[in-house]
């Protein structure tokens, strides 16, 4: 009798526990997961070497219980003004100060947010190969107005310097052609603009078969793993500062290469983010090396690699070998949501 005592009790005990536990759950769930029922819009150009950086945030998100679609490409300029009416979510690689033109115009603070530096410490500029740097003490693009000099980097027999440069729409091309102007060089240096991946490897070959090259580039990317800076080619400086926003592109250490040393950041719909704290502690928290970036870049072009597959394959890689941190976004992520 007290056996049979016990067990029914005891059957009680425990259904009234499950009961406990299942109505307990949904708080428990809720926690864990901010984002559940919510429907996030990625965006990003359509430029394989930040595939790597948006996945990223796509997966934290997830992980938070967002619904997170498929990306969505667009260029630069439409993406901030797609972000400002909702139409999309976030992109993670909004460069700030270059591409502060395309976030004032779409409406700037007042319908956007951009908190914390995702990549810091990206680079920009203008790069010659080593060789005809020291034999011709080229330190300044500004020595390439004598006709003589931009000779040398005459890709098309046409007399003048060929500069593999920027893609229309990416934000470095006004600071570019802004340059062309202000240093006098439209008379000897061709700014070549197209599709960069196609100009940058028309580029290699020519280095490769021992010619002079002269190139726009940027970090993280993986143009730096293939011309190495300091064995490969060489950083070249500008005459003075002469930037379309006006500002000064001199650093501490007195060198002057042209462009500002820029941050990758994530921006966001600002209504978005008022309304999950979760989303918003993340993209405020999140910041991976800008070396992990040009490693992943390096890796995609090695391997040959590329695509949005592949990048995910790299994400997946790189969240197992720094799990710790990730979950450390995670959990501020959901302590603000509380």
């Amino acid at each position: 009798m007290k056996f049979s005592h016990f067990i029914r009790h005891g059957a009680k005990a425990a259904a009234f526990l499950a009961g406990a536990m299942i109505l307990s759950a949904p708080a428990m769930a809720d926690h864990h997961m901010p984002g559940k029922g919510v429907v996030v819009q990625p965006g990003q150009d359509n430029v394989d070497g930040e595939n790597f950086q948006t996945i990223l945030v796509m997966k934290a998100l997830k992980e938070l219980g967002y619904d997170v679609k498929d990306v969505q490409n667009a260029k630069y300029p439409a993406l901030h003004i797609s972000i400002a009416n909702g139409d999309v979510t976030f992109m993670a690689d909004h460069w700030n100060p270059l591409h502060q033109a395309f976030y004032d115009k779409a409406g700037g603070d007042e319908k956007l947010s951009r908190t914390g530096g995702y990549i810091e410490g990206c680079a920009q500029g203008y790069l010659i190969d080593k060789k005809t740097a020291e034999k011709y003490n080229i330190t300044n693009i500004g020595q390439l107005t004598d006709p003589k000099l931009a000779k040398l980097f005459d890709a098309n027999n046409d007399g003048k310097a060929d500069l593999a440069g920027c893609v229309p729409g990416w934000g470095c091309e006004r600071v570019i052609e802004h340059q062309m102007d202000a240093f006098d060089l439209r008379k000897t240096v061709t700014h070549n603009q197209g599709e960069y991946s196609a100009i940058i490897a028309e580029t290699i070959t020519r280095y490769k078969e021992g010619k002079s090259i002269l190139y726009y580039t940027w970090t993280p990317y993986w143009v730096s793993g293939v011309l190495v800076p300091g064995k490969d080619v060489t950083w070249i400086e500008v005459p003075k500062s002469a930037h379309p926003n006006g500002v000064d592109t001199k650093l501490p250490n007195g060198k002057n290469y042209g462009f500002e040393v820029n941050a990758q950041m994530i921006v966001a719909n600002k209504a978005f983010v008022e309304k999950n704290p979760a989303a918003a502690k993340l993209f405020e928290v999140m910041s991976v090396s800008v070396n992990d970036v040009s490693a992943q870049n390096l890796k995609m072009k090695d391997q040959g690699e590329g695509g949005w597959k592949a990048a995910q394959r790299h994400a997946d890689a790189w969240i197992a070998a720094n799990r710790k941190m990730f979950d450390g976004w995670l959990e501020a992520a959901r302590a603000a949501a509380k």
